[in-house]
């Protein structure tokens, strides 16, 4: 058997989201961030993510995580992490910051994670777009990990509902959202200009309060077109900061988030702080994960199909 690749995987899901941690057979990028090696990654070696995430091997509506060496010399010295009970702690290095998750364990099980994101912050409440085939609306704009603009369904006629699948990944509906706010504006991050522009729209229903347990249904719409199956910790950071900044929460009051398949994650703001001039919350998230088995990757030299492909 012939491969000019091996790289093994754990699979897992986390709230319905599918997702595979690489645990080897891909080499590390020096650099001085993490987001300095995404950025390397992404301009030197795309097929490793085409590799993964095309078919024959991969699928639209999964994720890859890359595990690499941090940066951040607070982490050098961490190295594998046993767990203890009854919560575990871990430091990670990303593109977008260092965050901080616990692990709540019991009996040799990791029943939940729950970590400190970097801050959400929004860049604009209430802007006015307009949406060919739609009409105008007004959409929220926000930072949690990743920039989203924020449109409620109502406004779109639309409920956030499994049978509503094609109507949700609508490709064309997603990228005029994300066209019309670019078209007045790049949101520009206030610490690092490297990180700009719209990654993904959220359609939201809106924040309801059931005998004090707030809760509030949404669908992430990652690009180029497939929904988020879980409720999106990135995504759930930055309505953290929306609600907030419109004063529907407080500091240390819980949020349930529900995603299009029902699953949740709650949702805290833990803090507030600047980021540069701009007021940021500081999310909170938890949820839950399972794995759900292991596989290696291999690719023939006469593969036709080096970085997959897309249909």
């Amino acid at each position: 058997m012939r491969s000019v690749r091996n790289i093994s995987l754990v699979c897992s899901h986390c709230e319905g989201e599918a997702g595979d941690v690489i645990i080897g057979g891909v080499l590390d990028k020096p650099a001085n961030t993490m987001h300095e090696k995404l950025v390397r990654y992404m301009s030197e070696q795309d097929d490793l993510r085409r590799l993964l995430l095309h078919e024959p091997r991969g699928r639209p509506e999964m994720s890859v995580v890359l595990v690499l060496p941090p940066c951040n010399p607070v982490l050098l010295e961490t190295g594998s992490i046993p767990m203890k009970e009854p919560v575990t702690e871990v430091k990670l290095d990303t593109a977008a910051g260092l965050i901080t998750a616990k692990a709540e364990c019991s009996k040799g099980r990791c029943k939940s994670v729950s970590f400190e994101n970097v801050p959400a912050f929004v860049y604009g409440l209430d802007k006015t777009v307009n949406i060919p085939g739609v009409g105008t609306i007004l959409v929220d704009i926000a930072y949690g990990g990743q920039g989203y603009v924020i449109a409620q369904a109502k406004d779109l006629d639309i409920e956030i509902h499994t049978s509503n699948r094609d109507r949700l990944v609508d490709v064309d509906l997603g990228n005029r959202l994300k066209t019309a706010v670019l078209a007045q504006d790049m949101p520009t991050h206030p610490e690092n200009p490297a990180i700009r522009g719209i990654n993904n729209v959220i359609i939201s229903e809106p924040l309801v309060d059931q005998d004090g347990v707030k809760s509030v249904k949404h669908t992430v719409i990652v690009t180029p077109g497939r929904l988020d199956r879980s409720p999106c910790g990135t995504g759930s950071s930055s309505r953290l900061a929306v609600l907030y900044a419109r004063g529907q929460i407080q500091i240390g009051e819980k949020v349930i988030f529900r995603s299009v398949i029902e699953t949740e994650f709650i949702g805290t703001v833990r803090g507030t702080e600047k980021v540069g001039h701009t007021d940021a919350v500081l999310p909170n998230i938890q949820g839950r994960a399972w794995i759900t088995g292991e596989r290696k990757v291999l690719l023939d030299p006469d593969d036709p199909f080096q970085r997959g492909f897309l249909i």
